[in-house]
């Protein structure tokens, strides 16, 4: 894996298999790229990507068919530097999600902090295919005032916050999440959460890597709003950086305020 912008750099090595132990000096070296960044009245949300070269976030409704290793080594870095994990819950299902756990998370990067919990947007409170989260103490269920009742019913250990009447509010999401101390907040998707945090105006970055791929087909793009959303961008980026490894382009932009 090489950076190509701002300025050419030495190759590093890609290592997508986390060990334990003493840091590898290619994902130290990867965690300073991907440093988070800070705010003081509200959370830093960063978001990770994945898409085809022609657009598609997902094939057969999954995205791990569109990484490769340099993008699994750069999910485990940002995992890793984070205090929580956002996720809607479609994607929470069709990705299959569990908790996270020690043996997939770079140790050293988070010298004495705890595991990042994951924290799942839900009003229908439909956790087919990963209902492991709601066995973990440190899950997170961001619900309406509506559902919270039946989802403390079904949540076993797991944490509920309510943000929004019938629908949930991704601002009040995200303050709920700084009032319990994170910090920095990792949106893994899907694309409809995803718009709606920029549409918000409470995405910081972008981390998306594009795979070379055409995947054609009906699949999202990384962001999925109404079809009556305004002509107009909601964000405007800035490149950061820019890394490429075997076809795949790895960037990081960062949203320019208004």
């Amino acid at each position: 894996m090489r950076q190509i912008y701002p300025l050419a750099g030495p190759d590093l090595e890609v290592i997508a298999d986390v060990t334990q132990g003493q840091l590898p000096g290619a994902v130290t070296a990867l965690a300073a790229l991907y440093r988070n960044g800070e705010h003081r009245d509200r959370p830093w949300l960063r978001a990770n990507m994945v898409a085809s070269a022609d657009g598609a976030a997902a094939i057969a409704q999954r995205s791990g068919g569109l990484g490769g290793p340099a993008d699994r080594m750069v999910f485990t870095v940002l995992r890793s530097l984070t205090d929580v994990i956002l996720v809607g819950a479609g994607t929470a299902r069709a990705e299959r999600y569990r908790p996270v756990s020690r043996a997939r998370i770079w140790s050293g990067l988070r010298q004495d902090s705890p595991l990042p919990p994951i924290a799942v947007i839900t009003a229908s409170l439909d956790f087919s295919g990963c209902t492991t989260l709601l066995d973990d103490a440190q899950t997170i269920l961001i619900t309406t005032s509506t559902a919270a009742e039946r989802a403390r019913g079904l949540s076993g250990p797991a944490r509920v916050l309510t943000a929004g009447q019938d629908r949930v509010d991704v601002r009040r999401a995200l303050a709920a999440l700084g009032d319990l101390g994170y910090r920095h907040v990792l949106c893994e998707g899907g694309p409809h959460l995803l718009a709606q945090l920029a549409v918000a105006g409470l995405l910081d970055e972008l981390c998306l890597t594009t795979s070379p791929l055409l995947a054609s087909g009906a699949a999202n793009r990384i962001m999925a709003g109404p079809t009556d959303a305004a002509a107009q961008p909601v964000a405007r980026l800035r490149l950061a950086h820019l890394l490429t490894d075997q076809g795949f382009l790895l960037s990081r932009y960062e949203c320019v305020p208004d």
